[in-house]
């Protein structure tokens, strides 16, 4: 019986050992690849989720690994809260073992989202129009010329998806003085924030207004992490 207690109580270390091999193996590939695919920074943070882990490193295939990049740009745009789950990543537990720098890492499938700042929606408006929210809508204002007159004209906007990026558009504008408000004015306060290569292949499903700006969510399926 004393012999059987310290077998097992040994196989319950070995396995612990492996289960923490495994876990930082897994982690320390998905953050390398990540970080070499995007010429990151700094490496983004991983997080294992679900359990048993050990059932899922020994079958090499993992339910869900969390992902947090943080800030990064792409073609120009700075984006924030860089975030994404993995859904089913493959990951042979011998390969990470024995040659964990060149195991190939796949995904069946990615959810993410990524935050546009509001500093970089004020960028790309247009010029003298200030950005401003409060996590319901996005709102511009700025001075425009009307009847050869300057005047105040303040916009709430509306956010949509568009191939290639975002676009915004005034969904109501106020002029000062009860001003009716000139085609070419709401015309000027359309524009298109260009998003596009996001990481890991996502494909933009949506856009909202968030505290820090607008949150673009978007989805993709059979990503290879190399």
């Amino acid at each position: 019986m004393r012999k059987l207690i310290v077998f097992l109580l040994l196989l319950a270390v070995v396995l612990i050992i492996l289960d923490r091999v495994a876990v930082a193996g897994v982690q320390r590939e998905v953050s390398r690849q990540v970080a070499a695919r995007y010429r990151l920074d700094a490496a983004p943070t991983v997080t294992i989720e679900g359990i048993p882990f050990l059932t899922q490193a020994v079958a090499g295939r993992y339910d869900a690994v969390r992902l947090e990049i943080g800030r990064l740009t792409e073609r120009g745009v700075e984006l924030s809260d860089v975030t994404a789950t993995l859904h089913g990543v493959n990951a042979p537990l011998t390969q990470l073992l024995q040659d964990p720098v060149n195991v190939q890492i796949t995904v069946e499938r990615v959810t993410g989202s990524v935050v546009i700042p509001r500093e970089t929606i004020e960028r790309r408006a247009p010029r003298g129009v200030k950005v401003s929210g409060d996590g319901e809508a996005l709102t511009v204002s700025g001075e425009f010329l009307v009847n050869n007159v300057r005047i105040p004209v303040r916009a709430t906007m509306e956010v949509e998806v568009v191939e290639g990026g975002v676009r915004l558009s005034p969904r109501k504008v106020t002029v000062a003085g009860g001003i009716s408000v000139p085609p070419d004015v709401t015309r000027s306060l359309t524009y298109t924030i260009p998003i596009r290569d996001l990481p890991l292949n996502l494909e933009i499903t949506g856009v909202r207004s968030v505290p820090d700006g607008l949150q673009v969510t978007g989805e993709a399926e059979d990503v290879p992490l190399r």
